[in-house]
């Protein structure tokens, strides 16, 4: 008898029906490559050509992100793009851009220093927090308190939609500053340290609101969002005093041999994947859980080195083009081309500019830094880099603003990034930077090409 008749009648259909799963998961990673492809290489063409005017590779990878949406490629090429990006592609941007935002973050929250060297500095840091977030909060808020009835979505309250804009104005792309001082040798000067420490407070203090504001946005009633806001709270109690105490042994002999085994490396990737999951779950999305699990992580300097040394390039030369990109494809400028919407962007990025730039840097000044130092401290705390774009993906993800509040923010952080290098060496010429370094004893070289970094 032939094979095929010895075998039940199910058996030909289930091999079937694998054979064309198998067919379908090849067709959809043969749609995935391509997209990638096109992505990683005009990241790396738009951050090139940033470089060479000067700027932040990351300037150049976020419009890399805007020119793939529809702003031009679809406006230009729409075929085309339908078939980089067609429907069932963007499913798997999403997941590779999330799981790049989660392991960035936890990469920001385990290269934060929160430890003051002198006298007075976690007050003067503190000062200066309180000033960039407060001023860019408060005009932003009251911003959002007059747009609402033009730009917000009729499910969001006024005054969620107004905390939400002025959260958004009141971020500082904390990753983008560290690079500049540590590339220009002032992360051991009496400003770099300030800033630093200021920096990450701002931060944490907005992903803080986003957190409640995703709570109270998705809770559904009161009980439920005091049980979000309840167990978010929980959980980063749990992270910071029982999780981050088991971490140490692992810090300390990372410190000890100087490098990261690969049994390391296993529990460090499955920390901020599992403060994902359960963060997700409870409702404040997993990039807070990065967040909180970066910030448990032991805080050896060699430990952040080694961790930084292994993971960063990845994460941000193959995940966070896909995260811009990802943003670009939600991106569409032509819906802020008419009047009114051109007066509202306007007033908006006036506000983020001079709530920041100008709150900053008077507090700066009446810290007793001078003049020079203050503003320098206003063009650093003003750049938003991938810090807001995190922050409003969230919001559009959640359904808490519009498309047309999006694009405009997407601009905000286009500019304010592009301005900061520019604005800060207007202040602060490389000799002024050199005798800041010799007053504080910094011994990394000063005046490196910032053109050449590929800070965030």
């Amino acid at each position: 008898m032939p094979l095929p008749a010895l075998l039940p009648a199910s058996v030909p259909a289930l091999v079937h029906a694998e054979a064309q799963a198998a067919d379908a998961n090849l067709e959809l990673a043969l749609r995935v490559l391509p997209a990638l492809a096109v992505i990683l290489l005009a990241a790396a063409l738009c951050g090139r050509l940033a470089t060479l005017v000067m700027q932040p590779r990351v300037v150049g990878e976020m419009v890399a992100g805007v020119l793939l949406g529809p702003t031009l490629l679809g406006a230009l090429f729409p075929d085309a793009q339908a078939a980089l990006f067609p429907a069932e592609v963007r499913p798997v941007l999403y997941v590779l851009s999330t799981l790049g935002l989660t392991l960035y973050m936890f990469l920001v929250g385990a290269g934060m220093d929160h430890d003051a060297r002198a006298p007075g500095e976690l007050r003067k840091a503190s000062v200066l927090a309180a000033s960039g977030i407060l001023s860019p909060l408060v005009l932003g808020g009251a911003a959002g308190l007059v747009l609402w009835d033009s730009l917000s979505r009729p499910d969001v309250g006024r005054v969620e939609f107004a905390l939400f804009l002025g959260g958004a104005l009141s971020l500082t792309a904390f990753p983008m500053l560290a690079r500049i001082l540590y590339e220009r040798g002032l992360q051991n000067s009496r400003i770099g340290r300030i800033a630093l420490l200021a920096a990450s407070i701002d931060d944490a203090v907005a992903w803080c609101l986003l957190a409640a504001l995703s709570a109270v946005h998705l809770g559904g009633g009161t009980g439920d969002t005091l049980r979000t806001i309840a167990l978010a709270a929980v959980f980063a109690v749990v992270m910071l005093g029982v999780v981050a105490p088991l971490l140490r042994p692992l810090g300390r002999r990372v410190a000890r041999t100087g490098n990261l085994g690969a049994g390391a490396v296993y529990v460090i990737v499955l920390v901020p994947l599992t403060a994902g999951w359960i963060t997700d779950a409870i409702g404040v999305y997993s990039v807070f859980g990065g967040f909180v699990a970066g910030l448990a992580m032991p805080r050896e300097p060699a430990f952040r080195a080694a961790l930084h040394g292994r993971m960063m390039d990845v994460v941000s030369t193959l995940l966070l083009p896909v995260f811009f990109a990802f943003s670009g494809l939600n991106t569409h400028l032509g819906g802020i081309a008419g009047g009114s919407a051109l007066l509202m962007f306007a007033l908006i990025l006036a506000l983020a500019f001079s709530g920041k730039y100008f709150g900053c840097s008077l507090a700066t000044r009446a810290l007793g830094f001078g003049w020079r130092e203050s503003w320098a401290m206003g063009a650093m705390m003003n750049a938003r880099g991938l810090m807001i774009l995190i922050f409003i993906n969230i919001g559009l993800a959640q359904g808490m603003i519009t498309q047309e509040l999006f694009a405009m923010l997407v601009l905000v952080a286009v500019l304010t990034t592009a301005g900061a290098l520019p604005l800060y060496k207007l202040a602060l010429p490389e000799r002024l930077e050199r005798a800041d370094a010799r007053k504080t004893g910094s011994a990394a070289p000063v005046g490196a090409a910032a053109g050449e970094t590929g800070f965030i």
